[in-house]
């Protein structure tokens, strides 16, 4: 179905306000449902199904018994407890729980009503040369949701930053760098095997599309996530900083530091 400019939709899991770490300023970052990784270390897991997914926060519960009584499926267990295989995701104990022991990581939203929401925090992007960053998830398994949101952004001059892994179809990514401003663009593993063993894919088109991209945008910075025995190594961080160097325009590569939140994170999701 062809839509309207800015009546595009998709599903995010969080549109967190005031981040000062994905791009230049203070900027609002949006984060978007699905990715095409699997990554072990994974920060944000309840992105990588592209799906709505409930996830449960049992130290919040009161017991109060209105998850189990609103429950078309039967899913319900108990207030902490879910029978994850009768779950539909509906998000009705969600919707019933008034203390936030369930919420439902998924909220489908029009390209102009997230920016309109975003939109919010133009004082404090004029004030320190921020804006709207998208991230993930992996904001470019939803396309033309991402395109919507960043056509927008251009016309009314917000600055945007995409946070992307790079595993996508070159057009789709030679689309995006017509709209946005900035790229962060995150490497794991250089050696192509150890990279398929821990994220379930091949780093050879993160690469490809990598160099491509730096052939025809000039702000892209590359991010490396320091994971302890997998991305830390002496002989990835040299491969890392080698493959940098031999890109066009001299792009420069900002280091994560390691946490690891997503297990609780895991734990509400029910894996």
């Amino acid at each position: 179905m062809v839509c309207d400019a800015g009546e595009e939709t998709g599903l995010l899991f969080q549109l967190k306000r005031f981040s000062l770490h994905d791009g230049p300023g203070i900027r609002t970052t949006v984060f978007m449902k699905g990715c095409p990784l699997s990554c072990e270390w994974c920060h944000n897991p309840e992105g990588q199904s592209p799906g709505r997914e409930l996830m449960v926060y049992p130290h919040r519960c009161i017991s109060c018994g209105s998850c189990g009584e609103v429950c078309p499926s039967g899913a319900v267990v108990s207030c902490t407890e879910t029978d994850r295989s009768l779950c539909t995701s509906c998000g009705s104990c969600a919707e019933a729980c008034f203390s936030g022991a369930r919420m439902l990581a998924g909220i489908e939203m029009s390209a102009r009503e997230v920016i309109a929401e975003a939109s919010r925090d133009l004082p404090f992007f004029d004030d320190s040369g921020g804006g709207i960053t998208f991230s993930g998830g992996e904001p470019m398994a939803q396309p033309e949701f991402l395109h919507g949101m960043l056509a927008i952004c251009r016309e009314t001059r917000i600055h945007t930053c995409v946070d992307t892994c790079g595993y996508c179809d070159w057009r789709l990514l030679e689309r995006t760098a017509g709209l946005a401003d900035s790229f962060l663009y995150d490497l794991k593993i250089m050696n192509d095997l150890a990279h398929m063993e821990s994220t379930g894919v091949s780093n050879a088109p993160i690469l490809d599309n990598l160099s491509r991209l730096c052939d025809i945008h000039g702000d892209v910075t590359v991010r490396l996530a320091l994971i302890p025995g997998r991305t830390d190594s002496a002989d990835n961080t040299r491969a890392v900083e080698a493959f940098v160097r031999g890109l066009p325009g001299g792009r420069r590569v900002e280091t994560l530091p390691y946490h690891d939140t997503w297990r609780g994170k895991l734990y509400r999701l029910g894996r």
